[in-house]
């Protein structure tokens, strides 16, 4: 762990003794960051999902090809990156940044050792912005209220969930979140969101017994949706191509295997 202060009110929050999901998730991509609770839950829900690994890897090379699209082809200059787990090679910034200095990003976590780490390593470029705001994913108007401070919501935003709302348990409150962030950001802004499956056509159907040991062993608690359901966070937005696929298999080079984890981006028209 890297040396830092806890930030206030975190200490209460950070529980060493539980399995945590950023923590899990950057022992599965093969991160340091962790503590032996999170490598026991994460290797026995590998043992029961062998696959996870995979997807989580998927889900972070998404980011990447994401990011790298939205900056390159789309011009994006403005990135919302909600629920950005614990900080580790090509973060959003690095990348967006990498392409255009002057781009501005505003990262969303509500996990103690994350914000330890996200201040302590996400500095970004002169010529842009590189913030780091405490806030929860069930709360999207403080997101968009304090976000705002950095960037400019008159113009173009990527707005960034990866991985995110499949700890937000209730379906309804789930969209009311993205439909209200969306909300906020003007015409020609962007949805990039994955999430996990359980449709057997992307191998999903092992999700289910995995999420219920989690929930039973680690927090917060996570669910998987349907494509239909996770289709439905872009109501009202314009797919972009290839529409919402395998996050693995989206602009991906060559024919990578599907991992049962979605991924789609979709702008504001």
């Amino acid at each position: 762990m890297s040396d830092g202060h806890t930030p206030s009110g975190g200490s209460a929050r950070l529980n060493t003794g539980v399995a945590h999901n950023a923590r899990v998730w950057n022992y599965w991509i093969g991160g340091k960051d962790n503590y032996e609770v999170d490598q026991q839950v994460g290797e026995h829900v590998a043992g029961m999902f062998p696959i996870i690994r995979d997807i989580a890897r998927a889900d972070r090379d998404f980011l990447g090809r994401a990011v790298r699209f939205l900056a390159e082809e789309q011009g994006v200059r403005q990135f919302l990156d909600i629920g950005t787990g614990l900080p580790t090679a090509d973060n959003t910034h690095e990348i967006a940044q990498r392409i255009a200095p002057d781009s501005r990003i505003v990262y969303v976590d509500n996990d103690p050792i994350v914000l330890v780490h996200a201040r302590t390593l996400l500095t970004g470029t002169h010529e842009g912005v590189t913030a780091y705001i405490d806030a929860d994913v069930h709360d999207p108007d403080a997101i968009v209220e304090r976000a705002s401070q950095t960037l400019d919501f008159t113009r173009p935003v990527a707005v960034m969930m990866l991985g995110i709302l499949n700890f937000v348990l209730d379906y309804d409150k789930a969209r009311e979140i993205v439909r209200r962030v969306m909300a906020a950001v003007p015409a020609g802004s962007l949805l990039v969101l994955t999430h996990p499956t359980f449709d057997s056509e992307v191998g999903g159907e092992g999700q289910i017994p995995a999420m219920e040991f989690w929930n039973e062993n680690a927090t917060p608690p996570i669910t998987a949706r349907s494509g239909a359901d996770i289709a439905a966070f872009f109501e009202g937005l314009e797919l972009l191509e290839p529409g919402m696929v395998s996050c693995s298999q989206w602009r991906a080079p060559g024919s990578p295997a599907a991992v049962p984890q979605y991924g789609a981006v979709g702008v504001k028209p």
